[in-house]
């Protein structure tokens, strides 16, 4: 009987684990939101990550963390280190791209886990408003296709990046 189990058991976790594997080998999240603002008010807001930290909802994880600002001030160069609590972590954003319609940002986290993706940001005018979308793009190695099984990477980063881009807006649209 017992024996019986534990084969049961084993064949369980091999499935979740073939199954795992079939998962795909690249993540995205994304989320946008209308601006009542031109792209040209909107994109000095991201461009500058000393800006963007004005109304990124990360920041509000770990009040306390320790930041760092090195390169170039604003665009292609500029970075952005941060090292935190558990929840916040460890990494490295730096800006590799940046023209008036698109952003696109190196991320290189350390901690909790190491983990190297893309941020893009894009600014879409539509008549007198923006369309801003945030998206996190990157590999999905094997343990992260096997954590994806019990939590979802859209549910855990999507909520943070609605409060960033309520954020952006806010700020946006007083100038």
């Amino acid at each position: 009987m017992i024996k019986t189990l534990f084969i049961v058991l084993a064949v369980l976790l091999v499935a979740v684990l073939i199954y795992a594997a079939t998962k795909p080998d690249t993540f995205r999240v994304q989320r946008s939101i209308s601006v009542e603002a031109s792209p040209e008010t909107i994109f000095p807001l991201i461009n500058d990550l000393h800006i963007m930290q004005t109304w990124s909802a990360w920041e509000k994880v770990d009040p306390d963390m320790k930041r760092a600002y090195s390169g170039a001030a604003s665009g292609p160069g500029a970075v952005y280190e941060w090292e935190g609590n558990k929840e916040i972590g460890q990494g490295r954003m730096a800006i590799i791209e940046s023209a008036p319609s698109r952003i696109m940002i190196k991320m290189d986290f350390i901690k909790p886990f190491a983990a190297q993706n893309t941020l893009e940001f894009t600014l879409q005018a539509d008549g007198g408003s923006t369309r801003v979308t945030q998206a996190i793009f990157g590999p999905s190695p094997y343990l992260s296709k096997l954590m994806g099984l019990v939590c979802s990477m859209d549910k855990m980063i999507g909520g943070k990046f609605e409060e960033s881009l309520a954020g952006l807006k806010a700020v946006a649209e007083k100038q």
